[in-house]
């Protein structure tokens, strides 16, 4: 059932063999484009990172190297893990001395003999990464199912036995070799690879099975649309015979069903080798498409746009659901009482019809987001027109027979729910009762509400670091009062080993973490199925089994430096030399309220798409051939109801921004009152990196970047608290009273993507403030993409991962006053619609993760902050390389 949702993609477009704008890019030099061909990778949706560099007139080990180290840099790209491809060990050595956290080896075999073969896989053990096994021998590459079974099975078994190599850090590639070459033995190669990934994944435990789909389809190059058809039918097989990761390029990825019926008949004759004729049919079809692709519309009726107002009103009211259409809703919901018995009648008929169609077509991938959550506000519409007739027959409250009772909640501390009312909503069209208790909700409320409601499933959400204790806090109570139902853990900050080695343990009847709203009907469909339960759960606690092992193998593996070693490898600079800009002003400045129409040129639509879980770069995804359609759509509706916004003033955008004297005291980074630093206001406490590194490259702390108070210079550190969250929740009311989750999930999306873009605006006028930036002539796109000096890290994010540092920023700025923005218990902003942070005007200035810290660091900062070294892991706990006493 999940296993297509949890197949990996890895993006090919970053090896150099398989993208000419890649090699280009690399050979000139030019490494903004190469680190953009990255990022548009993991936007497009890439779980993994395929890098080649291998080239005759490259050196391939340099090379690497510093790309690596860029992509390091680039929090947007270095979010997902990496795969080093080489042909050259060397090269992969190289790329495995600079890696942060664990990578992935393509590859080693069998092909220069055992003894080179272990001497690499013990190499890549010590690294602490997975491995790719190609199925090569001394004999060469395995063609055959049998080939490419004893290939595996004979590495597999080396690899475990012989140097006790971590099994699930195996990756078998079987070799997905090209069919339809017009040569009679190449047929087979593609059932060849389904039968020998079902064998290695019975046989050989653990072990994950991967291939380069591209190769599939060479006989096709130049016709992308059959290259498509074949990469997608090939995908659709192999997936089902056990494959758990490919390396394709998503942009040549179609929907199984969506193909034309012809066009995947005849590549499915060829990929399962069902006819002696197969290729020539395709070959034939191919070229008959390729004569067609300029469009031969010309001649062909166009649909009666209202055709679908003359059907019998329950096939109107299926198509309004499926279509998203609310227009007419209201009428033809009062048309179909008068024909039906019952008004409960209509939403068991035609209304439940409508959303399961609308079910299957999301989770077949032939709809995206934004148009069920549109045909959630159908639904809600239709029912709301029916519901004070239900009630005048003491029916049910506008309920059909649900599937089961849901409650969801972000938890206590935590004001962020745009992901979770999309949960909601996606799981309403599939007839699920949803309570939705909101934002900061305390454990208590949670279980109270779903006992009395007697909720069949539980789902927590969060997104500030806090929050996952907080989720640990209600499994226990969970535990506690006796509980039996799943919980669901979900939200930015969560993932699949956090569930499984901090919260799982705790609650035994079950835990399940949920990646996205795409996943989540699955889930619970399993959870709440008599048959499945059962074998589902047992699934999820062996892969948290799983994870916990190699949470705990991990532990130690790569020791942390002690923290004297690491503040000897700090970033170096020149202080007696380096620029030192003196702001126009001292202290706060406020900015109430800030126009919006000059905020929205700075907005950047990227993120946006990504929380309606349209993956891809704006403006391209416009264009995309996959979700373009929908994503316009979207935009369109986005950008009138910001034109609402801006005209009626529904926003309100509040401000404030400072700067202090200021110089770095160890990690530490002390404030003053005044440029005679005559008294101390206030001071940040920063974490350093501690994780060994190749010689060359520091570790860093963000007190590098200010000026140490013995260098006999004054510096400047600068702070902001900025929100556009001010009417948000009051425009989301409004819409959700007219029963439009649509409207008030773009109404949140809108806020945080305002709240984003003052925060650009101002840093745009700080970098004025203090001088340097007047002289930038940069574009909105330069802007958003941050190329210019300086940088506004956050607390709670990867280089400040500590939420507290907060309440020091808030008190410097008198934030509260001054943008009506609040701190929650466990820093938490509120409004959600609201960025904090500080300005770092170092010209070397870089984000840059802290990674994980060792107990020696957690006692000095505890002791730096006047904090209980037990208060500060709770506030650090995910990033701790050791489990704390307790």
């Amino acid at each position: 059932m999940n296993t297509a949702a949890q197949f990996l993609v890895i993006g090919e477009r970053t090896n150099i063999t398989g993208s000419p704008r890649f090699a280009k890019a690399l050979k000139a030099g030019d490494w903004e484009a190469c680190l953009a061909i990255a990022r548009q990778q993991v936007e497009s949706g890439a779980n993994v990172i395929d890098i080649n560099v291998d080239e005759a007139l490259i050196d391939g080990e340099a090379t690497m190297v510093r790309f690596l180290n860029l992509i390091a840099a680039e929090p947007e790209i270095a979010r997902v893990p990496v795969m080093l491809d080489s042909s050259k060990w060397s090269v992969l050595e190289r790329g495995l001395q600079c890696l942060q956290g664990k990578g992935i080896v393509n590859s080693i075999s069998l092909k220069d003999g055992e003894a080179e073969f272990l001497r690499r896989a013990r190499l890549v053990r010590r690294y602490g990464a997975a491995v790719v096994v190609m199925a090569f021998d001394e004999q060469g590459q395995a063609a055959t199912r049998d080939d490419k079974v004893r290939i595996c099975t004979r590495a597999y078994r080396l690899l475990t036995e012989a140097i006790g190599f971590p099994a699930e850090d195996i990756i078998f590639d079987p070799n997905i070799l090209t069919v339809a070459t017009g040569i009679e033995e190449h047929n087979g190669y593609a059932v060849d690879f389904f039968e020998a990934t079902r064998t290695i994944k019975a046989t050989l435990p653990g072990a994950r099975v991967s291939g380069g789909v591209s190769n599939v389809s060479f006989s096709f190059r130049g016709n992308n649309p059959v290259r498509e058809a074949m990469h997608t039918v090939f995908l659709y097989h192999a997936v089902q015979a056990g494959l758990d990761m490919a390396i394709v390029n998503a942009g040549m990825l179609g929907v199984y069903e969506e193909i034309p019926a012809e066009l995947r008949d005849r590549v499915e004759d060829v990929i399962l080798n069902r006819r002696l004729d197969a290729t020539e049919r395709l070959v034939a079809l191919a070229d008959e498409l390729k004569q067609s692709s300029a469009g031969d519309t010309a001649g062909k009726p166009a649909p009666e746009a209202e055709e679908w107002r003359r059907a019998p009103v329950a096939e109107r009211l299926r198509h309004a659901l499926v279509k998203g259409i609310d227009a007419f809703i209201e009428a033809d919901t009062e048309e179909a009482r008068t024909l039906y018995p019952r008004p409960l009648d209509i939403i068991e008929g035609p209304l439940m019809d409508g959303m399961r169609v609308v079910g299957d077509l999301f989770g077949a991938g032939k709809m995206f987001l934004p148009q069920v959550v549109k045909s959630a506000r159908v639904m809600k519409k239709s029912v709301a027109v029916l519901t004070p007739y239900m009630e005048a027959e003491k029916a049910a409250a506008g309920q059909a027979s649900a599937k089961g009772r849901i409650v969801l909640a972000t938890v206590k501390g935590d004001v962020h729910d745009i992901g979770k009312n999309i949960v909601g909503v996606v799981l309403a069209c599939n007839n699920y009762e949803v309570t939705d208790l909101g934002v900061m909700v305390p454990a208590e409320r949670i279980l109270a509400v779903a006992r009395e409601g007697k909720a069949d499933v539980i789902g927590l959400s969060g997104l500030i670091t806090p929050s996952l204790d907080e989720m640990v806090h209600v499994a226990r109570e969970m535990t506690r009062q006796g509980f039996g139902v799943p919980l669901l853990i979900g939200g930015a900050t969560t993932s699949a080993a956090h569930t499984a080695v901090k919260i799982a343990p705790t609650y035994a009847p079950g835990v399940v973490h949920v990646l996205d709203a795409s996943r989540v009907v699955n889930v619970v469909s399993a959870l709440l199925s008599p048959e499945q339960r059962a074998p589902y759960l047992a699934e999820v606690a062996g892969k948290q089994g799983q994870l916990r092992a190699e949470f705990e193998g991990r532990q130690g593996k790569r020791a942390a430096l002690p923290l004297a070693s690491a503040r000897a490898r700090a970033a170096a600079s020149r202080w007696a030399e380096v620029d030192i800009p003196r702001p126009e002003f001292l202290g706060a400045r406020i900015y109430d309220p800030v126009p919006l129409a000059e905020i929205t040129p700075l907005i950047d639509w990227g993120p946006f798409f990504s929380a309606w879980e349209l993956h891809g770069r704006y403006p391209d995804i416009l264009q995309d051939p996959v979700v373009g359609t929908e994503a316009t759509r979207l935009h369109a509706d986005a950008l009138r109801l910001l034109e609402r916004i801006v005209r009626e003033r529904l926003f309100t955008a509040r401000a404030v921004i400072g700067f202090w004297p200021a110089n770095a005291v160890g990690d530490s980074v002390e404030i003053y009152a005044d440029e005679s630093r005559s008294g101390t206001l206030a001071r940040f406490h920063f974490l350093r990196q501690q994780l060994e590194k190749p010689a060359a490259q520091a570790n860093h702390c963000l007190a590098d970047y200010v000026a140490p108070r013995d260098s006999g210079r004054i510096d400047y550190v600068g702070g902001f608290a900025v929100t556009a969250g001010h009417g948000v929740e009051a425009l989301a009311a409004e819409f959700r009273a007219a029963h439009d989750d649509y409207g008030a999930i773009l109404a949140q999306a809108l806020g945080d993507r305002l709240a984003e873009a003052l925060a650009e605006l101002m840093h745009q006028r700080a970098r004025q403030v203090c001088g340097f930036g007047r002289a930038e002539n940069l574009s909105v796109e330069d802007l958003i993409r941050e190329r210019y000096r300086g940088i506004r890290p956050a607390p709670g994010y990867p280089a400040c991962p500590d939420h507290t540092e907060k309440r020091t920023l808030f008190q410097l700025l008198d934030a509260p006053a001054a943008t009506g923005i609040s701190l929650t218990k466990s820093c938490a902003m509120h409004p959600a619609s609201s960025v904090s942070g500080l300005y770092l005007n170092h010209p070397d200035s870089k984000y840059f993760a802290v990674g994980k810290v060792a107990r020696d660091q957690i006692e000095d900062y505890a002791a730096r902050k006047g904090l209980a070294v037990a208060e500060t892991e709770k506030w650090l706990g995910p990033y701790l390389d050791y489990t704390p006493a307790g």
